[in-house]
C-alpha cells in the first residue's frame, strides 16, 4: 500500500531526503526517523551552503555601507524581502518585517499596535486552541491596558465553534487572533470566514501562520487578514529569523518595538524621527544570515511547489492516522476533516514521556509534553499527549515503523 502512495507522488521522496544530512543520522544504530517537524524542520544542503556563502563571500552590514560586500549582502537581504512578499503574495514588500520569529511577530504586534490602539476595557478573542505565543503577548497586554481576553471554544473533534467565536463578538471587541493551522490538533481553521465576520465589524484579524505557512499555500491577500506571522526555521530554513505581515496602511500607523540604529530617520538631542517602514520596525543589525537562509528555504519549497507538499503530506498524514487507530487503547486527539501533519495522541497507560524515551530507542523523534498549549490540554483533560508531526521529507515505511514501535509499546508497558 504505502509503495503504490509512495510512487503516486509528484515529487521524488527519496531524492528530496538525499539533500537533508540530519536525515542520514543513525540514532542507537537506527537510522533516524523524525516526527517533531513541528517544533523545528530539518534543514536541506541548499540552505546550509547559502548561510556558509553568506558568511565566506558576502558577510557585511546592511543599508549602512557602500562599499562592495555592504551592497552585495544588503541586496541579498533585500531579495530575501522581496521573496518572502511574494510567497504569501503580499502586495508589496514593505508589508514584510523581518523578526526572530512567530513569537517575536506577535509581541511586536502586541507591543506596536496593542499599546497604541487598544484601551482599558477593549476587548480581544482568542481561541481555545492557540500556542501560548498567541496567548501570553495578550495577557501581558492585558494588564498593561486593562484590556479582556475571551476565549472562542472548541468542539470534542477539535474543531473550532464558529458560532461560539460569533456569540462572544461585541461593541468592545477590536481584534480577534487565532492559529490557521494547530500544532496539537492539525485543525485547519477558516481564516477567510472569521476575516470577513471581523471586518464587517471593523475587527483587525491576527493570523498565527508558523504552522500554515511552512505547509500549505497561504494567500494573505485572498484571506485579507491585517496581521499574519511565520518562523523560517520551521519551513526547513534557520532559527532565529522570521516574518511579520501586515497590511501597509496598519504598518503605517504602528510604533516601533524596539529603539535604535537603523530604524530612525532624524535623530537629535530634543526627539527622534522613524524611518519609512519596514525598516522602522528593525532595530539594529538584523539576522542578516538568516535572511539569506530564508530566501534559499523560500525556492527549495518553491522549487517542489507547496501544492505537491501539502497534497503528499495530507496522504502521508491520513495513512498514519488509519494504522494507528488500530492500535488498541490509542486516543487521537483532534478528527477535523480539514487538517494538517500533527497527530497528538494518548496510549493507554503509557505516560508521553516515557513514550518518546522508549520511541528514541529505535531512532524515533517525536514530542512528548504540552506543546505549549496548555489551556487546549486543558480542555482535552490531559496533562500532556504524543505528537508526531510529519513533513514532506517524511515516507510511509517510516510511519510502518513507527507504527510497529507503538504497538511494542503497548506490549513493554502493558
Amino acid at each position: 500500500m504505502e509503495t503504490i502512495l509512495q510512487k503516486d507522488v509528484m515529487f521524488d521522496v527519496e531524492k528530496i531526503r538525499s539533500d537533508f544530512p540530519s536525515l542520514q543520522i543513525k540514532v542507537n544504530g537506527h537510522p533516524l526517523i523524525y516526527f517533531d517537524n513541528g517544533a523545528t524542520t530539518q534543514k536541506p544542503q541548499q540552505v546550509i551552503d547559502t548561510i556558509s556563502r553568506y558568511y565566506s563571500s558576502s558577510n557585511a552590514n546592511v543599508h549602512r555601507g557602500l562599499h562592495y560586500l555592504a551592497e552585495k549582502a544588503t541586496v541579498g537581504y533585500e531579495n530575501a524581502r522581496k521573496k518572502a512578499a511574494g510567497f504569501i503574495n503580499a502586495s508589496s514588500e514593505k508589508e514584510i518585517v523581518f523578526t526572530s520569529g512567530t513569537t517575536a511577530g506577535i509581541n511586536l504586534i502586541a507591543h506596536g499596535w496593542g499599546d497604541k490602539f487598544l484601551k482599558d476595557n477593549d476587548e480581544i478573542i482568542l481561541t481555545e486552541m492557540e500556542h501560548h505565543s498567541n496567548i501570553v503577548p495578550w495577557h501581558m497586554l492585558a494588564k498593561r491596558t486593562g484590556i479582556h481576553l475571551r476565549f472562542a471554544e472548541i468542539d470534542d473533534n477539535g474543531v473550532l465553534k464558529i458560532e461560539h467565536l460569533k456569540s462572544l463578538i461585541s461593541s468592545k471587541t477590536r481584534l480577534i487572533v487565532f492559529t490557521q493551522m494547530s500544532n496539537v490538533l492539525g485543525t485547519i481553521n477558516p481564516v477567510k470566514e472569521i476575516t470577513e465576520l471581523a471586518h464587517r465589524q471593523d475587527i483587525k484579524v491576527v493570523v498565527d501562520g508558523a504552522q500554515s505557512v511552512p505547509n500549505m499555500k497561504v494567500d494573505v491577500q485572498d484571506l485579507d487578514c491585517d496581521f499574519l506571522t511565520f518562523s523560517a526555521h520551521k519551513m526547513v530554513g534557520p532559527t532565529g529569523i522570521g516574518v511579520l505581515y501586515a497590511k501597509k496602511e496598519i504598518l503605517e500607523d504602528m510604533d516601533p518595538l524596539m529603539g535604535g540604529g537603523e530604524m530612525i530617520e532624524t535623530v537629535s538631542k530634543e526627539t527622534a524621527t522613524w524611518a519609512a517602514i519596514p525598516h522602522k520596525f528593525e532595530a539594529g543589525t538584523p539576522n542578516i544570515a538568516g535572511a539569506f537562509g530564508l530566501s534559499a528555504a523560500i525556492d527549495y519549497l518553491e522549487k517542489i511547489g507547496m501544492h505537491h507538499i501539502y497534497t503528499y503530506k495530507k496522504r502521508l498524514t491520513d495513512y498514519a492516522i488509519d494504522n494507528m487507530k488500530r492500535i488498541a487503547g490509542i486516543k487521537i486527539f483532534g478528527n477535523s476533516k480539514e487538517r494538517g501533519s500533527a497527530i497528538s495522541f494518548r496510549l493507554q497507560n503509557v505516560h508521553p514521556f516515557d513514550l518518546a524515551q522508549f520511541l528514541d530507542q529505535f531512532g524515533i523523534a517525536v514530542r512528548a509534553g504540552h506543546h505549549c498549549a496548555q489551556p487546549l490540554m486543558k480542555r482535552l483533560d490531559v496533562s500532556a499527549t504524543s505528537r508526531a508531526s510529519l513533513y514532506f521529507y517524511n515516507t510511509f515505511q517510516e510511519v510502518d515503523i513507527f507504527v510497529d514501535k507503538l504497538e511494542k509499546a503497548v506490549r513493554f508497558f502493558g
